[in-house]
């Protein structure tokens, strides 16, 4: 499911539904995205640290580690704060969107209310605010 060319802009989607996830990979494989892909919390962590991505499209609902502790983690390690993170969740209560706003993630979707190529646009808009000029 992973794609890879160095020379792409590179996702990170941490999402635990096998089918939303590859329907994500897909749509961002179509638009020239490279993507890695971890089903739970602990994985899309390290795979953060590893792949070095340019965004993440993280759930909150994840096992071993849920979205919000691992949001909290990337935005406290030097390596990974910089890289702006998409929370993707069912979650819609005010309390978890100004949950997730405040730990850091630069935007906050719910499922339900976007359709994937609607979220493909929050990512392209995102990475231009956090690289203006290479964009």
């Amino acid at each position: 499911m992973t794609t890879a060319n160095h020379s792409q802009t590179k996702i990170l989607i941490v999402e635990d539904d096998t089918f939303l996830a590859g329907m994500y990979v897909t749509k961002l494989g179509m638009e020239h995205f490279a993507t890695d892909l971890a089903s739970d919390g602990k994985s899309g962590l390290e795979k953060a640290k590893k792949f070095a991505p340019d965004l993440i499209l993280l759930d909150v609902l994840l096992p071993k580690l849920n979205g919000f502790d691992v949001l909290r983690s990337l935005k406290r390690e030097p390596s990974t704060r910089h890289i702006p993170v998409i929370l993707l969740t069912n979650l819609g209560q005010k309390s978890d969107v100004l949950k997730g706003l405040e730990l850091g993630a630069s935007d906050y979707l719910i499922k339900a209310h976007f359709m994937p190529s609607e979220v493909v646009d929050k990512i392209k808009q995102t990475l231009r605010r956090a690289h203006p000029r290479s964009r």
